[in-house]
């Protein structure tokens, strides 16, 4: 595939200006066009692919992060996070983490402080600290925020045995013991607590989640 400059751009684009165009019409266009080169490279996008104009979110098990793009599939944030430490999988009690497209159904901790405890979606007055991990290092310690996923494809995340929203597969907050950008988690997408609370406020409920193996 041929790779267009953007020299070869303005030349197309200035005929491809109507005849009966003013001459200030062409050199305005020929303004921007150079104007943008100067600016920088264009933006790669990547578009939500379920639900097409809208923001999502990508969670890459193989790169272990999280990435927020917004509706017009510009990458907002990119944050380092933790999948399961039993790979990716859909079965109940396999403490894997599901793959495909999921949408944030529900979320919990709204206005709690970092590093709160949250059990059995309840946030707690207590709070997570090093010492406290000490004396329950297996704890899978659920902090801060919760987004709660629903998984959208019937058969593979959705229904039966492969529920993640019966899983209670969640992005959530983790104490600062997780060795991030490797999997430990338990099955959920853990991130460091200031960034879970920036993910929650900058989406809505019902945004689209696509937990992609190979990215």
């Amino acid at each position: 595939m041929y790779r267009l400059s953007w020299n070869m751009i303005l030349l197309c684009g200035l005929l491809a200006v109507p005849r009966f165009a003013s001459a200030a019409a062409a050199e305005d266009a020929a303004g921007f066009i150079l104007q943008t080169e100067q600016d920088g490279p264009i933006q790669s996008t990547r578009a939500n692919l379920r639900h097409y104009g809208q923001p999502w979110i990508l969670v890459g098990i193989r790169s272990q992060s999280l990435s927020l793009f917004d509706e017009w599939g510009r990458q907002q944030q990119r944050y380092v996070a933790s999948t399961a430490k039993r790979g990716a999988g859909e079965q109940v009690n396999s403490y894997q983490t599901p793959r495909g497209w999921h949408h944030v159904c529900d979320k919990l901790g709204a206005g709690a402080e970092e590093n709160t405890i949250i059990f059995r979606r309840r946030v707690t007055p207590w709070k997570y600290t090093a010492e406290l991990h000490q004396q329950y290092p297996d704890k899978d310690w659920i902090l801060t925020r919760i987004l709660w996923l629903c998984g959208d494809e019937p058969g593979k995340n959705q229904g039966g045995n492969v529920d993640s929203y019966d899983r209670a597969i969640y992005i959530h907050g983790a104490g600062d013991h997780v060795a991030w950008g490797n999997p430990t988690s338990l099955g959920c997408v853990r991130m460091k607590n200031p960034d879970i609370i920036q993910l929650f406020e900058q989406t809505p409920n019902g945004i689209d989640v696509l937990i992609d193996e190979n990215s």
